[in-house]
């Protein structure tokens, strides 16, 4: 019988590249080498049980999203996170398998606040029917999930996702996937703290301002959801664990 590497290693899925990729991806995001060397093209081939093709290409891909970093006769080692590509989805969501971060859900509320408060206006000036109908459908979504008949973290990204989407601006749609995950973080920080769900009549005022096209009340509605979020943590005052952006690597 002919086994191939797939068969040999189901734990990496299909794909072994993309398997191996993730497994050392969320390992050096999550900090399993902080501090540490990183392992060699065959100590790496030798742990996962792949050929050395697969190892090159897994840690070529880590390289390209700025997680590691190969010099000549120093090897591979880990970058700090200064130099990760934070808009690189795979790496945003290792960032929340870290452990929780003051700091961090500071830099992603800073990001939404210079994203969505203008993304909200540009969508009052010119949501097409589509698009306000997506946003009515995101708040009704989380009118549902106030009565537990949807999730309410699934829903009130759908909202704000669909007001981005509606703006109109391909360069903030862009940035969705980083606005989702910082809301995923937000949002549960703050219905932790709260023990409920966001506010429904702070959103309303949102869709509200967004459907009579008035500009500045839909950014000044999303401006306020957002700074909210601010005054949470500094009345939680909280102690940063460490899981922030900052690293000891270099």
């Amino acid at each position: 019988m002919i086994w191939n590497e797939t068969d040999r290693r189901p734990s990496l899925g299909r794909n072994l590249t993309l398997g191996m990729v993730e497994t050392l991806g969320r390992a050096i995001v999550t900090g399993t080498y902080d501090g540490k060397r990183f392992p060699t093209e065959a100590e790496l081939t030798a742990q996962h049980g792949v050929s050395r093709v697969v190892t090159r290409e897994a840690v070529k891909m880590l390289t390209a999203k700025g997680l590691l970093s190969s010099r000549p006769r120093q090897g591979t080692s880990v970058e700090p996170s200064t130099s990760w590509n934070l808009f690189d989805t795979d790496i945003l969501n290792w960032l929340l398998e870290r452990k929780f971060s003051v700091n961090l859900l500071r830099h992603f509320t800073e990001l939404r606040l210079s994203i969505e408060p203008m993304a909200a206006l540009f969508a009052a000036r010119s949501a097409t029917e589509a698009g306000l109908e997506a946003i009515k459908a995101g708040f009704h979504r989380m009118e549902l999930a106030d009565r537990g008949e949807d999730d309410a973290l699934d829903a009130d990204i759908a909202f704000h996702v669909a007001i981005i989407r509606a703006s109109g601006n391909p360069f903030f749609r862009q940035f969705e996937d980083v606005v989702s995950t910082a809301l995923r973080s937000s949002i549960r920080f703050t219905n932790r703290l709260k023990g409920h769900s966001a506010s429904l009549p702070a959103h309303k005022a949102v869709l509200d301002a967004i459907c009579r096209r008035d500009e500045e009340g839909a950014r000044l509605a999303m401006f306020q959801i957002i700074t909210d979020v601010f005054a949470l943590i500094d009345a939680a005052q909280l102690p940063d664990s460490g899981g922030g952006l900052t690293s000891s690597q270099g």
